[in-house]
């Protein structure tokens, strides 16, 4: 990529890791595979990642997205997204005879297995998570009975549970780290036997993702979030970054939506995107970033990221069996930048 140094003062940290992670991958592929594969439309229930762009592409293509699965024919195709769905969910597209593919994040489905392991246990289990999130949803809907979702810090104090000593937490993939040990730390005050998950709930990408803005934010006037609104971890960057010391902090969808205002008086903008993101839109940030003199764009990296997850079985299966199964290394072009090391 060619950029502009006309102002050798100014630059831009980029963070690494940034953008698509495992699960994401492998949802976006699979919607791809299976209009390839079977021919539009296919459904997808609820977003198949939180990212505009992804959407508004996948269905100028073919891919129709709903709210539930009564709004998709019956006997149709539907895809489940990354986030996850409830047993009621799946029990209601079998009722429908869809064929479904099911691309949650193999992390969520980790989660799940949790809740239902502990339920069936008889443990009372705090979920930690945004309340009316999908992958919120998903999970409390695996024993309901049994979790209550404690949506920040605050929230501890007002719970109620059976038995202190059969309790423990888990939690949504995409939370803030450092805002989710805080709700541990309060509920562990409330509730000294609080038992821990047998792993860290929060996935990979999403602490990668924030340790990489910790590092770069403290030397930022200015940190640029490239993410869509209703996308949980995207969000959580904005934050993270200012926690961290930058100067300000913003979150767009696109280039389009930056206001050249914010880089007055600033010599270093750190840019970063959620893990929902394809880096084409890092790529125009950065064009954009250019053209306003942030020519010098050096990488922070704090990790390096190979997890790859195989596609849903029942595509899987069928793309097999047609030999078509791709053996496709990552997608999201992150090659094609040309940046040095800061």
């Amino acid at each position: 990529m060619t950029t502009s140094t006309s102002d050798t003062s100014k630059r831009v940290l980029l963070a690494a890791p940034r953008g698509y992670c495992a699960g994401v991958d492998r949802a976006v592929v699979a919607v791809e595979k299976a209009l390839e594969h079977y021919g539009a439309p296919v459904y997808v229930r609820k977003e198949i990642v939180h990212n505009k762009y992804v959407v508004e592409t996948l269905a100028a293509r073919g891919a129709i997205f709903v709210n539930e699965t009564d709004e998709v024919p019956e006997g149709a195709r539907v895809v489940f997204s990354a986030h996850g769905v409830s047993p009621a969910v799946h029990a209601a597209a079998e009722a429908r005879s869809l064929q479904t593919i099911d691309a949650t994040c193999p992390l969520v489905t980790k989660v799940h297995k949790e809740a239902v392991r502990f339920a069936s246990e008889d443990y009372d289990i705090l979920l930690i998570g945004h309340e009316g999130h999908e992958e919120v949803e998903g999970t409390y809907g695996e024993a309901p009975e049994h979790i209550q979702v404690v949506g920040s810090p605050d929230a501890v104090a007002d719970l109620e549970v059976r038995d202190p000593d059969r309790l423990i937490w888990i939690s949504q993939t995409t939370l803030s780290v450092d805002e989710t040990m805080e709700t541990v730390r309060r509920l562990r005050e409330r509730f000294p036997n609080l038992q821990d998950p047998p792993s860290d709930d929060i996935c990979y990408a999403t602490q990668n993702r924030q340790v990489a803005v910790k590092k770069l934010a403290p030397e930022c006037d200015v940190v640029i979030t490239v993410g869509s609104a209703n996308s949980s971890n995207s969000v959580r960057l904005v934050e993270v970054a200012l926690d961290a010391g930058a100067r300000s902090s913003y979150r767009v969808d696109n280039a389009a939506e930056i206001d050249p205002s914010w880089f007055d008086g600033a010599s270093t903008v750190g840019v970063t995107s959620g893990a929902s993101v394809p880096e084409i839109l890092v790529r125009d940030v950065l064009e954009l970033l250019a053209q306003h003199g942030f020519g010098d764009v050096q990488e922070v990296r704090t990790a390096t990221e190979d997890l790859m997850f195989s596609l849903p079985r029942e595509l899987r299966a069928d793309l097999k069996a047609s030999g078509s199964l791709p053996q496709a290394p990552r997608r999201d072009g992150r090659r094609s930048l040309d940046v040095q090391p800061a």
